[in-house]
Order: structure tokens, then sequence, then C-alpha cells
């Protein structure tokens, strides 16, 4: 079996979260700048084989999409272009920050590695990564 990959797409960092091969088990992976994502993506998918990406949908409260999916949009575009064999699912990412951050409490990671935007962004895109397993 192949990889799935996860997005916590962010205008300045996104978090990246992986399966094993198995689909079993989401880990976080690394967290990029967001100018960075398509060239670390074309080095990461040449290595690894990876059948589907989760990309994180944003969500208000209300249901709206957030201001960042306009970006996210163009950013699946690009991918589906790139990889046009990649399997694209969206997946609801309300939460996933503040679940991120209380997970980091609950795991005893001090106080200054919590202010960690990158980590918080890479425990999101796992989380992401996680309910996607569990609900597929």
């Amino acid at each position: 079996m192949a990889r799935i990959i996860a997005i916590d797409y962010g205008t300045k960092r996104t978090g990246i979260a992986v399966t094993d091969e198995l689909q079993l088990i989401a880990s976080g992976l690394t967290t990029v700048n967001t100018k960075e994502l398509m060239s670390f993506l074309k080095t990461y998918l040449d290595k690894e084989e990876v059948e589907a990406m989760v990309i994180g949908e944003p969500k208000r409260m209300s249901g709206e999409a957030s201001d960042v999916e306009v970006d996210i949009v163009r950013f699946r575009e690009s991918v589906i272009k790139i990889f046009p064999s990649l399997k694209i699912i969206r997946q609801d990412e309300r939460f996933t920050s503040k679940m991120a951050f209380q997970t980091m409490i609950d795991s005893g990671i001090g106080k200054k590695k919590r202010q960690n935007k990158a980590l918080v962004d890479q425990i999101s895109a796992t989380i992401i990564l996680q309910d996607y397993l569990y609900n597929k």
C-alpha cells in the first residue's frame, strides 16, 4: 500500500503529516514555509509512494469557508496539475489547532515549546489525517 499525506495549509506555514505504508498510523512529518511547499512535495513524492492527499478544509462555526480557502483552492489546483494521479480529499479541520495545543499540554510539552507555531501546524496536520483515517 502507499502512504497518505495530509496538509494543514496556512498562508505562512504548512503542517504536513503522513501515514505508514499500511495506512494505520498518522504521524507528523514536518512544517514547511508555504512558499516552499510545492518544492517539498515534489521531492517527497519522488521518494515515497503516496496514493492520496488529505487537505484540511477550514470552516467557520457557521459552516462558511474560511478566508484562506481561496488560497487552498489554488494550491489544490496546482497539485492536480502537477500530480494528476494523486487522489485529493478534503477534511474538515475545525478545532484542529485547539486540539493540537491541548495535545501538547497533555503530552507534557513545556510552555516555551507550545509557543512553536510550526509544531502546532504539524500536530494539526496529524489530527486532520487521523480524523480522515478514523472516518474512511
